[in-house]
């Protein structure tokens, strides 16, 4: 990005008169059963802490728990190992592993060394260590579809997505889960892909020691892949405890919010601490507060595009919200005669009018429309565009919100390349 291109948001709110006016609500003494259910399980921040793992910061009771585990893995197994790390090394690597059973079972030391013993019985079976060198080819339409690594929150977490909206489709369906066989094929696949997940982990203390998932319910055929389903979080729960960090749900239809009021009672605090639960529409809002945009994908509001993980690390975005009633004009400065400046912009559920031009520095010279005013929709993926100036100037990119009431994030990045050398 050009230093010597300096970058001026002006933000001109729409006047008061001319504010859209919201009508008169009836009142009301009850909300409906349906709205309560919804308000109480839209977004939340969780309370959830992530362990440190830190031997220093457990408790005497944990502490001796741990030992306990260690002791009596070391009495019925001569050696294993798990992700590459040999649990009884006695290593901090090996405790953050061991803390992990320890955790999922309140610290119970039997609970917790069956809980293990199981895990590596599964992963012997399953042929779990191995599973990345396995060629999944027939699954490469579900790549970057239906569960996949995409970078990292705002704390580093490797973030996997999961949208099953694509089997709503008979074919596909039949196609991936039309047999018993079909079916271990795709939980196969699946494993991979959470592999690949824990693959950037550090088990350390006080490292990167869990991941985030994003699960996406929009079209989701609940009644079709409830085997699958079941399948799958029984898999995951007995042989990945504490492997996620926070569960991210968007695109949450009404009725997800009945089962999660019926269900809440029997989950523990620690598991519903990591819920995020967030209704169609709010999507990007949601992401953004834990994952920086230009690493979430583009179908939800990001920057992230498959083919940008070929460059390298993405390059960086710069937020900003749009208020409702207001429009926000980004003026990128000091662009020289011959330069090609290239941008991405994005607005969260756009459903305003978006536009481009460049504003040549010298006197009776004419503003370009490089992208003509247009509304642009709300399910509308993130803008890339460049423009080569013929003449020094700045580029104006404008996003006029004064028709809604809403408030909204976005996010924009730009690069500017001079004609015989390229800065950044």
């Amino acid at each position: 990005m050009d230093s010597s291109s300096p970058i001026t948001v002006q933000k001109a709110l729409k006047s008061p008169e001319s504010a859209p006016q919201s009508s008169p609500k009836p009142q009301s003494l009850k909300k409906s059963f349906v709205t309560s259910l919804m308000e109480a399980t839209t977004l939340r921040t969780p309370s959830f802490k992530e362990d440190s793992y830190f031997t220093s910061h457990l408790k005497p009771s944990e502490k001796k728990a741990l030992q306990e585990l260690k002791d009596k893995l070391q009495s019925s197994s001569s050696s294993c190992s798990m992700w590459g790390i040999p649990l009884l090394g006695g290593d901090e690597k090996a405790d953050v592993i061991l803390l992990k059973f320890l955790r999922a079972r309140d610290f119970k030391v039997s609970d917790s060394l069956h809980m293990l013993e199981k895990c590596l019985s599964w992963r012997k079976e399953f042929g779990a260590d191995t599973i990345l060198e396995e060629d999944f080819s027939g699954f490469k339409e579900l790549e970057g579809v239906v569960a996949y690594m995409n970078g990292y929150d705002r704390d580093g977490h490797p973030v996997c997505y999961n949208a099953y909206g694509v089997f709503k489709d008979k074919e596909m369906y039949e196609k991936i889960f039309g047999d018993e066989e079909k079916l271990k094929k795709f939980l196969r696949w699946r494993v991979q892909v959470l592999e690949r997940g824990i693959e950037q982990l550090h088990f350390k203390p006080g490292g990167i020691n869990s991941i985030i998932q994003v699960t996406d319910l929009k079209d989701m055929p609940k009644r079709e892949l409830r085997v699958a389903s079941n399948q799958i979080l029984s898999l995951f729960q007995d042989n990945y405890p504490e492997m996620v960090a926070r569960k991210i749900f968007i695109n949450v239809p009404w009725y997800f919010s009945v089962l999660y009021s019926m269900f809440s009672p029997f989950l523990t605090q620690r598991t519903k601490s990591k819920f995020v639960i967030s209704k169609e529409g709010n999507v990007a809002e949601t992401l953004y507060k834990f994952i920086r945009p230009e690493d979430i994908p583009v179908q939800y509001g990001g920057l992230s595009r498959p083919t940008d993980l070929q460059n390298g690390p993405p390059k960086p975005a710069s937020e900003f919200t749009v208020k409702g009633g207001e429009k926000v004009n980004i003026q990128i400065e000091g662009i020289e005669g011959g330069a090609t400046i290239t941008w991405d912009i994005v607005v969260g559920g756009w459903d305003l009018e978006y536009s481009a031009e460049f504003v040549p520095n010298g006197e009776g010279s004419y503003t370009i429309a490089v992208e003509k005013p247009r509304k642009i929709a709300a399910n509308e993926e993130a803008i890339h565009n460049s423009f080569t100036s013929k003449e020094a100037g700045k580029m104006v990119l404008s996003v006029d919100n004064t028709a809604s009431r809403k408030r909204k994030v976005a996010a924009y990045r730009y690069i500017v390349r001079k004609s015989a050398t390229i800065s950044a």
